[in-house]
């Protein structure tokens, strides 16, 4: 049986969130007015900025008008603008999860990135850093390849643990020896499944899920990365206030 490590993108491998870089792209090519940025994202940023809102909530209003957004559009359109930002912004990662993409590939694991991003989005960076494979939100298209507005969504803990028992068929995986990367609650359901789940700079969210199951608590390891320094913690440091 094969080894695997299942990476989340946004916020544990990308330090920011992919689809922001993507939003902004659809503003400046007017696909996307201006106004919506500020009447209805930036609030959400701005609370979420100053550690009055959730960063969840900043992410799923921006993902509400992209769905709107390229309703209508040419499948092509958006590979060319995910091609454009992964070329642009790809590089802005975290050293301890590229690290770890490295270190999992020396081993000789199978490395699979699943993502709430955009699978264009999504393609692009699995095929920047190497993975064997990835999943992401679908946003259908017609047989004309127009965007329809409709969306398999992958950001959410169910729809990730059904991606995760899809791919230990595929390659038969063996979760007890296999890992997890992830920075909110919707990553939470990769953490029940494997042997060594990872947070990597946690929403307080994921913690408080972690520390009230006990099985997951105790073989959960916290990274916390900031400026050019990598803390290891276990749950059992983390103080929720």
């Amino acid at each position: 049986m094969n080894i695997a490590a299942f990476f989340d993108i946004d916020g544990t491998l990308y330090r920011e969130g992919l689809i922001t870089e993507v939003f902004k792209k659809l503003v400046k090519y007017e696909i996307i007015e201006p106004e919506r940025w500020y009447n209805e994202v930036r609030p959400e940023y701005v609370k979420w900025d100053k550690r009055q809102g959730n960063y969840d909530n900043y992410l799923l209003k921006m993902a509400g008008i992209y769905i709107e957004a390229i309703r209508g559009l040419h499948k092509s359109q958006i590979e060319f603008i995910a091609k454009k930002v992964v070329e642009q912004k790809g590089d802005r990662v975290y050293t301890f999860t590229r690290d770890s993409i490295k270190w999992h590939k020396q081993q000789g694991h199978k490395i699979i990135t699943i993502s709430g991003s955009p699978y264009e989005l999504v393609k692009e960076m699995a095929s920047k850093y190497g993975f064997d494979d990835f999943r992401g939100a679908v946003y259908k298209f017609n047989e004309e390849n127009i965007y329809t507005g409709d969306v398999i969504p992958m950001w959410d803990s169910e729809s990730k643990k059904k991606a995760i028992n899809e791919l230990v068929e595929k390659y038969d995986i063996d979760l007890n020896k296999s890992y997890a990367y992830g920075d909110t609650s919707g990553d939470f359901s990769m953490f029940k499944m494997v042997e060594n789940p990872i947070c990597v700079n946690p929403t307080k969210e994921l913690i408080q899920k972690v520390v009230e199951n006990e099985s997951v608590k105790e073989k959960t390891k916290i990274i916390v990365e900031r400026k050019d320094m990598v803390y290891k913690l276990t749950p059992d440091a983390i103080n929720l206030w």
